[in-house]
């Protein structure tokens, strides 16, 4: 009898590992086959519409036969324009479909070297950063120092940092200066102490500041990237195999447009079933 209970205990157990809700969904792979080699990609499931949308296009074809018509050697290709395919020599392109999907930014995604992001239009003209629908541009980046990236999140985060203090502090300021002439510490102490947390509070919730946790910052360092692109384009996936490729196709001579004189062709995006 006790050897049956824990056999069906076990069964309850197994289906409840194994519930929707328990288990983590798997990301999906893509291959983008090109007239230079092959890049393998996995996308994000934290960005479903952008991952579908890419996913959706790859199966109708709309990425057959069109170019990697922007490529910047250590910053990144970019490609999926319609009006690329079969484009004349020097013909100006990314003037495709003018069309967009909202913008899906998450906080844990970075532009690491290998990251699948969205073009998008300025702020001036899209506020609510939403991402081109078919075009994509894959991160080449360069690798950074450790002192280049605490300068970088240095020359971020202290001006903002200085904001809000001041926002807090100043309207204190005279009476923190008189109870510390009075000698009244205990006084003194509370009121800085409830500017010490506004300031704590405000900071942490802010959405402006450069977050650079360990992992993040070593992939910059050895990896490379473009960090002063993070938080402001919707990054979808990241790249998994083909890192040779992504660099043969940024050491490319390009025009004036950054167009490769020698066109690098997406023979095709194939679905990893």
């Amino acid at each position: 009898m006790k050897k049956n209970i824990l056999i069906y205990t076990l069964f309850l157990v197994g289906l409840f590992l194994n519930s929707p809700a328990i288990c983590q969904e798997k990301e999906q792979r893509v291959i983008v086959e090109t007239s230079l080699g092959n890049m393998t990609f996995k996308l994000y499931n934290d960005t479903p519409q952008h991952r579908d949308n890419f996913i959706r296009l790859a199966r109708e074809g709309q990425y057959d036969g069109t170019l990697f018509y922007r490529v910047v050697k250590n910053f990144m290709i970019q490609g999926g324009s319609s009006d690329s395919r079969n484009a004349r020599p020097r013909q100006a392109l990314g003037y495709g479909q003018e069309i967009t999907i909202p913008a899906e930014i998450r906080n844990n995604h970075y532009h690491k070297k290998g990251a699948l992001a969205a073009p998008r239009q300025p702020d001036n003209m899209n506020p609510k950063k939403e991402s081109d629908i078919s075009q994509f541009y894959i991160v080449h980046g360069k690798k950074y120092t450790g002192e280049e990236i605490d300068e970088y999140v240095k020359s971020i985060n202290a001006p903002i940092k200085r904001a809000i203090q001041e926002k807090y502090y100043y309207p204190k300021k005279n009476i923190l200066d008189s109870l510390r002439a009075q000698k009244n510490v205990p006084e003194f102490r509370k009121i800085a102490g409830q500017v010490k947390a506004q300031i704590n509070a405000e900071w942490a919730k802010n959405t402006q500041k450069i977050d650079m946790p360990a992992n993040k910052r070593q992939d910059y360092i050895n990896l490379g990237g473009c960090p002063h692109l993070d938080k402001e384009y919707t990054i979808f996936g990241e790249m998994i195999d083909g890192f040779e490729v992504l660099d043969r196709i940024a050491s490319l001579p390009t025009d004036k447009r950054s167009r490769p004189l020698n066109d690098v062709k997406i023979i095709h995006v194939k679905i990893v079933e």
